[in-house]
């Protein structure tokens, strides 16, 4: 297997591309420890320094769900509210928080998430926080989509390819393809997602993914590098039926500041913003940001067919009447 690898890496060094089989092969191969670590390292830097194509990463997508977990959930329409992250803007957990308000907006959620990478707390740390067990149990992860309209998918449980890289990845010290890999590796395979990226380089291979995965999408980028709505400025939205940039007025909204947007210096501060906007005491620009990303995952649940404004104010009535906080409370007793 070394030598089908040096065959690999001398293409990779005279800049020829992987197909998207060859990269399925070579994830399986890592998950058997085929490889030496330095040939992989090797790898994820040639891919790294090149700049990874649509079929490399989907290659690598369709080897991790292989060896993997899979959640078959019994809903047909289902969506994914997610960030790249590692725009190291340390903001509250904004997408998290739209996943409630749009499940209690009677829509179906399977959030995936993970630990925080580069922020104080990320998606399963605030989930975790209020006392939430993660499960792989797929009798209990129906229960939780059918009964509280939302699911949580803990990326450890399910994508076991990962701890054969975290000693590498973590050595190296800079991204890598497998950064690339969280927002379209969830276990569950959801037809709709909306994915906030950290630039527009990101917004361009997303979209050509996404295109070949064939389901409906929003990606979303904050001109001054959020990786999500952050109305602290421009921001553009790419769908399956147009590509836009919006001014935060457009959509009724005042202008953030940026320190509005932050997570706070622990995950008790973190937790506490995300509880502030459910129970709708939280500052308005808080919920301004929520509303937005909400509104732009209802519009790619609803296939584009209803306006901008009509969803936002569809995310506004779920926090307005509890019905965001009904849904979370439900989703913590039965997930506890």
């Amino acid at each position: 297997m070394e030598n089908q690898m040096k065959g690999y890496l001398f293409r990779l060094l005279n800049h020829e591309e992987l197909s998207r089989e060859e990269m399925k092969t070579i994830l399986i191969g890592i998950t058997h420890s085929e490889y030496p670590n330095e040939q992989i390292t090797a790898l994820l830097t040639c891919l790294q320094m090149r700049g990874v194509t649509v079929d490399e990463l989907l290659g690598f997508r369709d080897g991790i769900l292989e060896t993997g977990v899979s959640a078959i959930l019994e809903a047909d329409r289902y969506i994914d509210v997610v960030g790249t992250g590692g725009d190291r803007k340390n903001t509250f957990n904004i997408s998290t928080t739209a996943c409630f308000v749009i499940a209690g907006a009677g829509y179906k959620v399977a959030k995936h998430g993970n630990y925080a990478a580069t922020s104080v707390s990320g998606a399963s740390n605030v989930i975790q926080h209020h006392g939430i067990k993660f499960t792989d149990d797929i009798d209990k992860l129906n229960r939780s989509l059918n009964e509280a309209g939302i699911v949580y998918l803990h990326a450890q449980l399910f994508a076991k390819a990962m701890k054969f890289v975290g000693p590498i990845r973590k050595a190296l010290q800079f991204p890598t393809i497998f950064n690339l890999l969280g927002p379209i590796v969830n276990p569950s395979q959801p037809k709709c997602q909306l994915l906030g990226v950290a630039n527009l380089d990101q917004m361009r291979l997303y979209n050509s993914v996404y295109q070949k995965l064939g389901i409906d999408y929003g990606i979303v980028n904050s001109i001054d590098g959020y990786d999500e709505i952050s109305l602290t400025g421009d921001f553009k939205v790419t769908t399956n039926n147009y590509e836009c940039i919006f001014k935060p007025q457009d959509l009724g909204f005042a202008i953030a500041k940026p320190e509005e947007l932050v997570g706070g210096a622990t995950e008790e501060e973190a937790a506490e913003i995300f509880d502030a906007v459910l129970e709708n005491r939280a500052l308005p620009a808080q919920k301004n940001i929520v509303l937005a990303n909400a509104g732009f995952g209802i519009q790619v649940l609803e296939k584009g067919q209803k306006s901008i404004e009509e969803c936002i104010e569809i995310a506004r009535e779920s926090i307005d009447s509890g019905a965001a906080l009904r849904t979370f409370k439900k989703f913590v007793e039965l997930n506890s």
